[in-house]
């Protein structure tokens, strides 16, 4: 994987996804900032970035995923493994369905997915220290650069989805005390049952990832 360091730029995504439709540089890539002055979120929101925190894309080519990944759980599948990656490291953290990590009740960080032409490009916030009272932080200490290296070495591994899956789905009992969003609607997943492709069955409709 080829990283690009910057000390800032407005939006690691954008300069990835500009970077792919170029056809610049060859994939698999990655680009890290320092810091973000327009950081894209969930739903459209703005990432309120600090510096010292984790601003990350990296793109994919479609065909390097495992063969039993649905893309709509893309996004489930990538913050897994840093999810689990950051527990190797010690940390508490949690996957909030479909894209967002937890330590305890608060949001730490999370993660978005788009595809552009046959690449996938993955965005990764991840706040190492405290961004304000309502965004807390990780709960442990670890260099940014060696996370990324241990992270990129579990994405290469390229487990399988349903591998991936099984741990996440003994996880999903850390969700029922959540909301997530669909559609502009706040919906409730305390009686929500994960489907084995990743998406939910909330009141008998099925729902997948947007993000």
């Amino acid at each position: 994987m080829t990283i690009l360091s910057f000390k800032s730029l407005s939006s690691t995504q954008i300069y990835l996804k500009n970077l792919v439709r170029e056809k610049t540089h060859t994939v698999p890539i990655a680009i890290v900032a320092d810091i973000q002055t327009n950081g894209i979120g969930s739903r459209n929101n703005k990432w309120i970035s600090k510096e010292g925190n984790l601003f990350l894309s990296f793109a994919i080519p479609l065909k390097n995923l495992p063969s039993d990944l649905k893309l709509e759980s893309a996004s489930i599948y990538f913050a897994f493994i840093l999810k689990e990656t950051l527990a190797e490291l010690g940390s508490k953290v949690f996957l909030k369905w479909p894209n967002d990590l937890y330590v305890n009740e608060s949001k730490i960080g999370g993660m978005i997915t788009n595809i552009v032409d046959d690449v996938i490009i993955c965005g990764v916030g991840l706040n190492m220290y405290a961004v304000n009272d309502i965004f807390s932080s990780l709960d442990i200490n670890i260099e940014k650069k060696i996370l990324i290296k241990k992270y990129f070495k579990n994405i290469k591994k390229r487990s399988l989805w349903k591998q991936v899956f099984s741990k996440y789905k003994l996880n999903f009992q850390t969700n029922k005390e959540f909301f997530t969003h669909i559609n502009g609607e706040r919906l409730s997943l305390s009686k929500a049952l994960l489907e084995d492709d990743g998406s939910l069955n909330i009141n008998g409709e099925r729902i997948y990832s947007l993000r």
